[in-house]
């Protein structure tokens, strides 16, 4: 599984208060879908969003699934809002009239969308809550710096099961992000270390590691400072969010 590039963007200015309407990183121009159509989902099937030129259509989806997308932040960083909107599923289709072909500004759309079917206000601020932050570890990183090529990553595997990440060219900001999503609370970057590196980190879920399958078969924990040189420590550290002032069950259509 390809990670999309609009998941890299996390990186937020100071708290500002925003109206309905407002959204966080839009150019004063904004740009709509021609048409859409809302509803809830009665599918068991595949759940995620797809991009496409032009239109964005959304499977089975949560409502604070399409916020991280949309804003492009980890699953620990939208705050606020009623239960509902972590657990209705929606089928969501949006085309528009001419055929854009950047995920940025599809993401922009859609955050347009959100604020008109969904009601969606929210603003943005920093929080001290509990995380992992990620460090150079004693004996320094492992990872080869790249020297040129595209930034790229990979996922294979996971969703309960072992996982690897093939990274090229990724700095430590995008590592952060790739393991916020598989944490079970947000990563900090303080490894101190600028560019790109080239690495394959592979590890399998606690709750599935056989000592006796050999030293690949590690927890996460264990990946990071074996294979990358890096730590994760537990601490309070300021974390980026976004906070939920109003949203709306949308009208079916």
């Amino acid at each position: 599984m390809k990670l999309s590039r609009r998941n890299a963007a996390r990186l937020f200015a100071a708290a500002v208060l925003m109206p309905p309407r407002a959204v966080l990183g839009q150019s004063a121009v904004r740009q709509e879908f021609d048409v859409t159509s809302v509803k809830p989902s009665r599918s068991d099937g595949w759940q995620g969003i797809d991009t496409m030129p032009g239109r964005i259509q959304a499977n089975s989806i949560t409502l604070t699934r399409c916020i991280r997308e949309a804003y492009g932040v980890g699953p620990h960083q939208v705050l606020g809002g009623p239960d509902w909107i972590a657990t209705d599923r929606w089928e969501i289709v949006a085309r528009a009239g001419r055929p854009v072909d950047d995920d940025d500004i599809l993401m922009q759309m859609l955050r347009e969308l959100l604020a008109d079917r969904f009601r969606l206000a929210l603003h943005r601020e920093t929080r001290t809550l509990p995380a992992y932050v990620l460090e150079v570890d004693k004996k320094g990183p492992r990872m080869q710096r790249a020297e040129a090529g595209d930034s790229d990553t990979e996922m294979h595997g996971g969703r309960g099961g072992p996982a690897t990440l093939e990274a090229k060219k990724t700095d430590m900001n995008r590592l952060a992000e790739l393991l916020d999503w598989r944490m079970d609370r947000p990563v900090v970057n303080r490894t101190g270390l600028n560019g790109g590196f080239n690495f394959t980190l592979h590890w399998a879920p606690d709750n599935l590691r056989d000592p006796d399958d050999g030293a690949d078969d590690v927890s996460i924990f264990t990946a990071v400072g074996e294979q990358l040189g890096l730590r994760l420590r537990t601490a309070k550290a300021p974390v980026e969010v976004l906070v939920i002032d109003h949203v709306e069950r949308p009208s079916e259509n």
